[in-house]
C-alpha cells in the first residue's frame, strides 16, 4: 500500500503533502489517497468478441420521457437508457426537488430506486408529500454505502436509479473520508460500469465549488454521460437547467423552471415571463438570443460612470467580458466618446448568459443609452453584428428571430440597413454603422 497526495481542485499529484498547488494554484487541497498495488494479470486473457452493429439488439433503446417538458429538452428529448448523469448545483437550489418530481414521473412505467445519502427517510416523505401526490413506486433508502448500493441494483434490477449525493457516499474498505478523490474516481467509474453493464439509467447529484463548477476531481465529469448545471435567477424563483456535457444531445439546451410550495413546474412560454420583467430606461436594452433552439428575450443593462480611479473598472456578467470591452472600445475610437475614462458595469437580466454575435448592436446600445443617459425607444428590439470597422452587419437564419418578435408586442426593431425576412408589421429602424446609433440620442 502507497500514499499519495491529489489536489481536489485539478487532480494533481504529488508524491508528499504539498500547501500550495503547482498546477492550478490553489492553497490546501491536497488529500491524502490510498494506492492499491494492482493484482498481477492473469496469463490467460480472453480475446474480446466484436460484433457488427446489425447484431447488436436495438429493443428498449427509445428515449426515456418524464413529461416534464424543460426536463426533457435539455435531455435532448429524453433520458437514453443505460446513462450515467450528473447533476450540480448550490446547497438548497431544487436537485433533489426537481429528482423526486422526474421519478414520479418516471415511476408510472419504470422501476426506480431511490438512495439518499443526505436525508433520513421522514426528511423525504416530508419533502415528497408536498411535491407529489402518494406514490407506492418510487422505492426509497438512505443508505450511502457503494458497495451495498451497487449490489443492490445488481440484484433486484431496477430500470432507475437516483443517488443524492455522490459526495456523501463512501465505499466499505476505503480509507479515506466520503467524497475524496480516490473515493469518486472509484464511485465514477464503478456506477459507469453498472450502468453499462445492466442497461440502468444512473442519475447522482454533486456539489459545487465557489467558482461554480462540480466538487470533485475532473475525472468524474469525464466519466459521466452528461453534466447539467441547476442555477438560480436572485431577483425572481426562476431555476435554469443547463447543460455542460451531453453525450446524446445537444448542450446548447436551457430548461426554465418556476420553483415554488409545491416544486419546479416547467415554464413552457418563457419570453412572456421575461418580458413582464423588461423596464425601458436608461441602460437598458432588448435582444433575442437563440438557445439550443429557442429563441430567447433578453434585456441588456449597462451603467456608465466617471471614474475615480487610475484604471476604470470593468464589472460584467452573463456575457463574455471582452466582448463588451470590445464594443466599448469601438464606440469610443468611432464616435469620440470617452469610455476608457468611464466605469462600466454590465449584466444580463434573467440570469441567462449570451453567446451570439447577434447581441452586438444591443450591446452598444444599452453602453450609449447609458452615457447619454438617454433610454432607447420603448419597445423596441436590437439585433446586429458589430465589426471592428464599426460597421453592422446582419445576423443569419433570422426567420426564428422576427417570428418570435412579432409573437410579443415589439413596436420597433433597430438592425442592420441589410439585414433580410424582417416583417411588414413592425416598424424598422435600419443602421449602417455606429456612427448612425447616435440619431437615436440626439
Amino acid at each position: 500500500m502507497k500514499i499519495s497526495y491529489n489536489c481536489a481542485n485539478c487532480t494533481y499529484y504529488a508524491p508528499k503533502w504539498m500547501g500550495c498547488c503547482p498546477s492550478c494554484n490553489e492553497w490546501n487541497t491536497f488529500e491524502e489517497s490510498v494506492v492499491q498495488k494492482q493484482n498481477q494479470i492473469n496469463n490467460k486473457i480472453s480475446p474480446i468478441k466484436m460484433v457488427t452493429l446489425n447484431e447488436i439488439n436495438s429493443e428498449n433503446q427509445k428515449r426515456i420521457v418524464s413529461e416534464i417538458d424543460e426536463w426533457d429538452r435539455v435531455m435532448g428529448g429524453g433520458i437514453v437508457p443505460g446513462s450515467f448523469l450528473l447533476i450540480s448545483g448550490d446547497p438548497g437550489i431544487g436537485k433533489s426537488t426537481l429528482l423526486l418530481q422526474v421519478t414520479h414521473q418516471l415511476s408510472k412505467a419504470l422501476k426506480v430506486f431511490y438512495f439518499s445519502s443526505e436525508e433520513s427517510l421522514k426528511q423525504i416523505l416530508s419533502r415528497a408529500k408536498r411535491i407529489v401526490e402518494d406514490d407506492h413506486r418510487i422505492f426509497f433508502s438512505n443508505n450511502g454505502n457503494l458497495d451495498s448500493i451497487i449490489e443492490t441494483v445488481k440484484q433486484e434490477k431496477p430500470d432507475l436509479v437516483i443517488i443524492d449525493s455522490i459526495q456523501n457516499c463512501y465505499f466499505s474498505n476505503a480509507t479515506s473520508l466520503p467524497g475524496s478523490i480516490s473515493q469518486m474516481k472509484e464511485a465514477g467509474f464503478q456506477l459507469m460500469q453498472l450502468a453499462k453493464e445492466n442497461n440502468v439509467t444512473i442519475i447522482v447529484t454533486g456539489h459545487i465549488t465557489k467558482d461554480g463548477t462540480v466538487a470533485g476531481p475532473k475525472t468524474l465529469e469525464h466519466i459521466v454521460d452528461g453534466v447539467f448545471y441547476l442555477q438560480a435567477e436572485e431577483q425572481w424563483n426562476l431555476r435554469i437547467l443547463r447543460s455542460a456535457k451531453n453525450r446524446f444531445g445537444s448542450i446548447s439546451e436551457v430548461g426554465f423552471f418556476d420553483m415554488n410550495q409545491n416544486g419546479l413546474n416547467s415554464i413552457s412560454d418563457i419570453n412572456e415571463k421575461l418580458l413582464e420583467q423588461v423596464t425601458y430606461s436608461a441602460g437598458t436594452a432588448l435582444t433575442i438570443s437563440v438557445e439550443g433552439t429557442r429563441p430567447l428575450l433578453i434585456e441588456l443593462q449597462a451603467l456608465t460612470v466617471a471614474s475615480k480611479f487610475s484604471t476604470p473598472q470593468r464589472i460584467i456578467s452573463g456575457i463574455d467580458y471582452k466582448k463588451v470591452v470590445l464594443i466599448a472600445a469601438i464606440l469610443e475610437k468611432y464616435l469620440k466618446l470617452k469610455f476608457s475614462t468611464h466605469d462600466i458595469f454590465f449584466k444580463v437580466s434573467q440570469g441567462i448568459k449570451i453567446t451570439s454575435n447577434g447581441s452586438d448592436l444591443a450591446i452598444a446600445l444599452s453602453l450609449l443609452s447609458s452615457y447619454f443617459q438617454q433610454p432607447v425607444p420603448e419597445f423596441s428590439l436590437a439585433i446586429g453584428e458589430i465589426n471592428l470597422t464599426g460597421k453592422i452587419k446582419p445576423i443569419q437564419n433570422s426567420t426564428s428571430y422576427i417570428k418570435e418578435i412579432n409573437r410579443f408586442g415589439i413596436k420597433k426593431l433597430l438592425c442592420c440597413n441589410k439585414q433580410d425576412n424582417l416583417s411588414n408589421k413592425i416598424e424598422i429602424i435600419k443602421f449602417d454603422n455606429v456612427y448612425e446609433l447616435l440619431k437615436l440620442f440626439s
